[in-house]
């Protein structure tokens, strides 16, 4: 198992030193779910709700909360994104999939903001609907895949 690189020898945290790294294309997509009654999701997809367009305002929050995320997670490195995407899709009964994707060309990878991108959009969708749903569930954030880096690429397990 490899050590954790956000301690020094002493336990000091730190800030990695990416000075030495390759400048390479690096992107990471994230996941995460918002479950919710069946009359909400059925709210939101009408855009019925009284807050207005509930997956376009979590968008663009999660495309904000990507370019902050440096400021939010006290070792990750701020970084001058390339892109931020975020996509959904619905079981038409009562979940919404987020998956975030987010591009750079910079020395470190973006996972973390992909995660937070994904997260922050299903706290907005739950921010925007909680008038009417308090029950609503968020889970399963996780990176579903990364590349670049000389870590190289990872895809998380399918499930079977």
């Amino acid at each position: 198992m490899s050590k954790l690189t956000h301690f020094d020898e002493s336990g000091a945290s730190r800030m990695v030193d990416v000075s030495g790294k390759d400048v390479t294309d690096r992107v990471a997509t994230a996941h995460a779910s918002v479950t919710m009654r069946p009359e909400t999701l059925r709210l939101i997809l009408d855009k019925k709700m009284a807050k207005g367009d509930v997956l376009e305002v979590a968008r663009v929050a999660g495309i904000m909360a990507a370019k902050q995320t440096g400021e939010l997670i006290p070792m990750c490195h701020p970084l001058n994104l390339d892109s931020v995407k975020i996509d959904y899709t619905n079981n038409g009964a009562d979940t919404v999939e987020i998956v975030s994707e987010v591009r750079v060309r910079a020395r470190t990878g973006v996972e973390m903001e992909a995660l937070v991108a994904a997260s922050v959009s299903a706290l907005t969708i739950y921010d925007m609907c909680k008038s009417v749903d308090r029950a609503i569930v968020i889970g399963d954030v996780h990176l579903i895949k990364k590349s670049g880096g000389k870590s190289g690429e990872f895809t998380f397990p399918v499930k079977k």
